[in-house]
């Protein structure tokens, strides 16, 4: 019985290790602290006069809140035409993570 139990714990962890998720965007499993592009205008014009951040936040990767769309984003900032938009994670071992969208527009 002993050994069927620790076979079985020693599955689980190998599966949760092997198996992984797909992402677009580079994920640690121990910290997550990125910034990456999320979409950009044609190119051209890359000046801007206003700033709009949206945040969200998870907690033990059990409970996730807040609104971190772009939709509220450009709210925030008082935009109405979006140049460019960033978006930037971090996360410190699934126990307290913030998700935040910036965008840069007129």
């Amino acid at each position: 019985m002993k050994k069927k139990m620790i076979g079985l714990v020693g599955m689980f962890i190998a599966t949760f290790f092997i198996a992984g998720c797909a992402s677009m965007y580079p994920v640690g499993g121990l910290y997550t602290g990125v910034k990456v592009p999320y979409m950009m205008g044609d190119g051209k014009d890359i000046k801007y006069t206003k700033i709009g951040k949206s945040q969200a936040n998870s907690i033990l990767t059990l409970v996730a809140t807040g609104d971190a769309s772009l939709e509220k984003a450009v709210q925030n900032g008082g935009i109405t035409t979006v140049k460019y938009v960033d978006y930037q994670a971090d996360n410190f071992l699934g126990i307290y993570g913030t998700y935040t969208t910036t965008v840069y527009g007129d």
